[in-house]
């Protein structure tokens, strides 16, 4: 007679100060996962794919940041009641049932998972429990983030904003309006990093340490901004990271008769928010005038 091994499973929670719609929006948007699901600094998540439906699949890969492992965290959904709970089983067979509760304001999250036998139940624990601790910090600091919407539209085909858009050149005459010396380092292939780079008054270089999320051409272009740069240092946590933690960039490009609408969403704190309505405007004008020659 065989003997039926129990599953062991864990549980682990948090409070977040926060309402349930923005944690549940927060915890299942790849732009956002990549910002908080690591156990520690010195992993990551690059790249997020989640389709939260029944029979919709997730993956997150993560990675070490020195490079020296990784692996693809997947699995498919079996449950989802909205803002309420998610139930999915991982690739490897093991099943996950997550609750969420608001209360005045706040969120308790409980996450239960069955064990693996590699690690102890132990070790399991707590890292399960450090990813729901970073995903809590980074709801409560990304409160004040506030998202802009621009438009314009451009007399010329998408293929030509596009490209004007995106090429050393046109990127550095259109946002010369944020930074006169705005330039960028890398490429804006889907999952890259890329460096947005400027010299400020002072001659101090600086900028943010990014990611594309998306490009599909003359259609869409996703950004996520991970980091600053100081210097020639990266900087992917802190508090001054915090602050930009989930912030994102949005670019559609509709095609209409030889013109382009060009749609722009633009993440920011509220510290950001009135100098980002003055300038983007104007960046944008730019680019027309560029796009229309």
């Amino acid at each position: 007679m065989e003997t039926k091994v129990e599953t062991k499973v864990i549980t682990v929670q948090t409070v977040i100060k926060a309402p349930v719609k923005k944690v549940w929006r927060l915890w299942s948007e790849p732009d956002h996962i990549i910002n908080w699901c690591s156990a520690s600094d010195d992993w990551h998540t690059p790249i997020a794919e989640n389709d939260l439906k029944v029979d919709g699949k997730f993956l997150m890969r993560m990675k070490a940041r020195d490079g020296s492992s990784g692996f693809d965290f997947t699995g498919k959904y079996n449950k989802v009641e909205l803002y309420k709970l998610i139930n999915y089983v991982i690739d490897d067979g093991r099943k996950v049932h997550i609750i969420f509760e608001e209360n005045n304001n706040e969120t308790a999250v409980t996450e239960s998972f069955e064990a693996e036998n590699l690690n102890s139940v132990e070790l399991q624990k707590k890292g399960w429990q450090a990813i729901m601790d970073s995903f809590k910090k980074y709801v409560e600091t990304t409160i004040n983030k506030v998202e802009l919407h621009f438009e314009i539209t451009i007399n010329a085909i998408p293929e030509k904003v596009y490209k004007n858009m995106l090429d050393e050149k046109g990127y550095s005459e259109w946002t010369s309006v944020f930074t006169p010396t705005s330039r960028y380092i890398g490429t804006w292939e889907k999952g890259s990093k890329i460096l947005f780079l400027g010299v400020d008054e002072n001659g101090k270089a600086g900028g943010m340490v990014s990611q594309i999320r998306e490009n599909i051409p003359n259609n869409y272009v996703g950004i996520d901004h991970v980091g600053l740069l100081q210097g020639d240092q990266e900087i992917t946590s802190g508090p001054e990271v915090e602050k930009w933690c989930g912030v994102s960039e949005n670019y559609t490009f509709t095609g209409n008769n030889g013109s382009t609408l060009l749609k722009v969403e633009v993440g920011t704190n509220d510290e950001f928010e009135s100098y980002l309505l003055e300038t983007y405007p104007k960046a944008l004008q730019i680019l027309k005038a560029i796009c229309e020659k």
